[in-house]
């Protein structure tokens, strides 16, 4: 052969060689910019369950304590909400959920879709931007179940009587749910597991039509915790399997996904440690917090199988993993009095409650090799930031009219936050509506009273009395000491701020 041609022949396939390598790492590195994302959000779990940020719990948590250890957890994070459905629609919008129909309370089973058709949302984003997305778990979004005779409406009822016509098709696929909002897979159950209807649904179609009917416990008979409503179910379905079955099919979704070029996204929102308090007999006695305490640890044992499952797909390494909660515990004082458990460690109040712990949640993440072990940030992040930050981890821009309220605290994450706060400020939002607002130390609510679960829920300022609260969170996190008269500029300058935020519709900068 010519050796001119030879030297040639070789030269190409030396390039092709190089090209490939070339092609290779330019994959690899964007492929380990692109980690698949698992975000797990648990029910009605307190900041002072783990034992990794509350040295006095008496709940084992080693799998969510492993996560704090390997990873990052934030002290001073917050749900937009103090209850369930409005911090849903913070998660996957960046958007507050005062800004939509609803504006006090949580939806119920039978209640329409609240994500309005055409907004961007997480999994919406991540889709755009090449990852797989799937949504298993607590739903609690509404849904837009179609009717069985279209002359008369399906009834938003809370409590379901035997023999009830609910007017609902379900063997035709129910609209505005995850299939809807940018997910390609889903298994949810409609609402929390003490709301009827009892069923699961997938990828928007019933796997079981609810044609049954079951008459519901009262804890005040079955013992606390030990709560559902009377309503329809599948006949198949079982209570105490529904938090495993659920996870069960998110690792099999994790396992399926190994073989997969693209990325994924993962949201589990958990049912537990939610109402019915329904540890399995394998976990009876597992905590000094009764059947509460006893049920974390089942869902700190549910959160080790996720971890399993990624470690066993081989994808420890390209994967972030998120933890936290919908809204703070709901330890009511008899049970503070029952067990020395504190499971919203030292803040005020409980779940649904404008006071800290109605919305001060534990927020611990994990990537190897990305997030520094045993790290911790006190930036103030809120649950609308999950777009933003995931925005910011794959260096993309919000997009136009989408995550008014989400902030990208990609950078706290990863230990490159500045001096300054990231954020602005930060709205809370109670079960009854009322508003606060935290900005840098100071948090300030312009009414008084809990405006959730905790008595009084509303106080009518006496004569003379400040007819609001400040405080500094810093240096008072019980919110003991109120500086409402003390602090006359900063309470003008925080009722400003509130106001401006309702009324321009935004509170990042657009």
């Amino acid at each position: 052969m010519n050796k001119l041609i030879y030297f040639a022949l070789c030269m190409g396939i030396l390039s092709c060689n190089s090209q490939q390598q070339t092609k290779n790492q330019e994959e690899t590195e964007i492929q380990n910019q692109r980690p698949n994302i698992i975000f797990i959000l648990a029910d009605d779990m307190g900041y002072g369950d783990l034992k990794s940020l509350n040295p006095d719990s008496d709940i084992p948590t080693p799998n969510m304590d492993k996560i704090v250890n390997e990873g990052i957890h934030f002290t001073d994070a917050h749900t937009n909400s103090s209850v369930c459905t409005p911090t849903r629609y913070g998660v996957l919008t960046g958007r507050y959920a005062f800004r939509t129909r609803l504006k006090s309370g949580v939806l119920w089973g039978y209640s329409p879709s609240l994500i309005e058709s055409g907004r961007v949302t997480v999994a919406g984003f991540l889709k755009q931007n090449g990852y797989n997305t799937a949504c298993v778990g607590k739903w609690h979004l509404g849904l837009d179940w179609q009717k069985l005779d279209e002359s008369k409406e399906i009834e938003d009822i809370k409590v379901v009587p035997e023999g009830f016509d609910d007017n609902v098709n379900y063997s035709q696929p129910a609209g505005g749910g995850p299939q809807d909002c940018g997910f390609d897979y889903s298994l949810i159950i409609p609402a929390s597991l003490d709301m009827s209807p009892y069923l699961y649904v997938r990828n928007g179609l019933a796997v079981e039509p609810p044609t049954a009917y079951t008459e519901g416990k009262d804890q005040k008979k079955d013992g606390r915790g030990v709560f559902w409503r009377k309503g329809k179910m599948s006949p198949g379905f079982d209570f105490f399997q529904v938090l495993p079955s659920l996870v069960d099919s998110a690792c099999n979704y994790i396992s399926q996904q190994a073989d997969e070029k693209d990325p994924f996204f993962l949201y589990l929102p958990l049912p537990a440690p939610h109402t019915p308090w329904m540890p399995t007999d394998e976990f009876g006695s597992k905590s000094n917090a009764g059947k509460y305490g006893d049920f974390v640890n089942m869902v700190d044992a549910q959160i080790g199988k996720v971890m399993q499952a990624v470690t066993a797909a081989g994808m420890d390494d390209n994967t972030l993993i998120i933890v936290t909660s919908d809204n703070g515990a709901d330890w009511n004082p008899d049970d503070k009095e029952k067990f020395s458990h504190r499971a919203n460690y030292i803040f005020k109040g409980r779940k649904a409650d404008i006071f800290e712990a109605g919305h001060r949640v534990l927020f611990i993440a994990r990537w190897k090799g990305k997030i520094q072990a045993g790290s911790s940030s006190d930036e103030v992040l809120c649950t609308t930031d999950l777009l933003g930050t995931v925005a910011g981890l794959l260096e993309k821009p919000i997009p136009n009219g989408a995550g008014e309220d989400s902030y990208n605290l990609w950078p706290a994450f990863v230990g490159n936050a500045g001096e300054t706060p990231i954020r602005e400020a930060t709205i809370h939002h109670s079960l009854q509506g009322i508003f606060s607002i935290r900005k840098g130390k100071w948090k300030f609510t312009p009414h008084l009273g809990s405006g959730g679960f905790s008595k009084p829920s509303t106080i009518e300022p006496k004569e003379g009395e400040a007819p609001g609260t400040l405080y500094d969170m810093e240096n008072d996190p019980e919110e003991q000491n109120n500086l409402y008269d003390l602090h006359p500029e900063i309470v003008k300058e925080l009722t400003a701020l509130i106001e401006k935020y309702k009324e321009q519709g935004y509170s990042r900068p657009l």
